[in-house]
């Protein structure tokens, strides 16, 4: 990617989606799980497989073990990942979701590529946080083929990510960096000659232990199971560790170190994002980004049942030299 040589006069344009609509149009999970299918291509589903009151069948959210194999299920019918693990304890992310936010990316560049989504792994995206699952990096590259550098502070989660990248073949096209600089987002990752077309981030959004293990026993309680006993943690049902799930300050002390951090490297991103779980947040991102000169903010809402979420995402760079650097990439 060619970066803008000019920084683009100081103004900014935010434009706010519409309330937060079902599942994106080109997203595959639609309607019901084809359980016949999931279980065809992983077995270990179903033993996990239970009948709801009204008789229908689905699995059991509220276990971890079945959301694993559901996420293994779905990835191999629906992405051709053959392999895909993570350690007891970090982070399971629900498959339908994760690939919506990577499906709003694609339309933020499809508006500045002139209508198609840029494909190919030419296409670069930082995944600050990539955490153990990989996710991230396994879907854009099985639905847009783009390379991506994905960066996390933990060694255990970069394991356990580059066991995944290996065994699936991907090396070439997924690249992983250790974050040394503990409290650092970008700096301390990309290098002097890095240019990305997107960042994405899914942000720790609870502040302490305490508050995470809070909203687990909500969690289960509307998944439809029993909360546990005082003064036991609950099991987390889609698993976490503190860097994933908890930080000091939480997701609006995470987010305002983005958007400051993101003022440095500029000349190296086409488009910052991150998902952000509490909208009450927003007023302030975007009076942040007000005052840091970001010249294009948008906000897309997402949705996947009753559960209602958003990204933001920003850009110091006008439209005309974003459609000039995909234009030259």
């Amino acid at each position: 990617m060619n970066p803008p040589h000019q920084r683009p006069p100081q103004r900014q344009a935010a434009a706010k989606s519409a309330p937060a609509s079902p599942l994106h149009p080109r997203n595959r999970h639609q309607g019901r799980y084809d359980l016949a299918r999931l279980v065809a291509a992983n077995p270990a589903l179903r033993p996990h497989l239970v009948r709801t009151p009204a008789g229908s069948q689905s699995i059991d959210f509220s276990n971890p073990v079945a959301v694993r194999e559901l996420n293994r299920a779905l990835l191999a019918s629906d992405y051709g990942i053959a392999h895909w693990d993570i350690p007891e304890g970090y982070l399971c992310p629900p498959v339908p979701g994760r690939v919506d936010y990577l499906h709003g990316l694609a339309d933020l560049l499809a508006a500045d590529a002139g209508g198609s989504v840029p494909r190919g792994p030419a296409l670069r995206v930082l995944d600050v946080g990539v955490g153990a699952n990989c996710i991230y990096p396994l879907l854009g590259q099985a639905e847009y083929g783009w390379s991506f550098v994905g960066s996390d502070i933990d060694a255990g989660a970069l394991q356990s990510a580059g066991a995944n990248v290996r065994a699936n073949g991907l090396q070439g096209v997924i690249e992983l960096r250790q974050q040394h600089a503990r409290g650092q987002l970008f700096e301390g990752v990309l290098r002097p000659d890095d240019h990305f077309h997107l960042t994405l981030c899914n942000p720790p959004f609870h502040t302490s232990a305490k508050e995470a293990a809070q909203g687990s026993q909500r969690k289960v309680r509307n998944l439809g199971g029993a909360a546990s006993p005082r003064g036991k943690a609950p099991a987390l049902n889609f698993g976490g560790q503190a860097n994933e799930l908890w930080c000091t300050g939480g997701e609006a002390s995470f987010l305002r170190r983005m958007v400051r951090e993101s003022v440095d490297v500029q000349a190296q991103v086409l488009w910052f994002s991150s998902l952000v779980a509490k909208r009450e947040h927003l007023a302030d991102l975007h009076r942040q980004l007000a005052r840091a000169g970001a010249v294009e903010v948008r906000e897309v809402g997402m949705a996947q049942g009753n559960k209602q979420s958003r990204f933001l995402a920003w850009s110091f760079h006008a439209a005309g030299p974003r459609r000039a650097a995909l234009r030259d990439d």
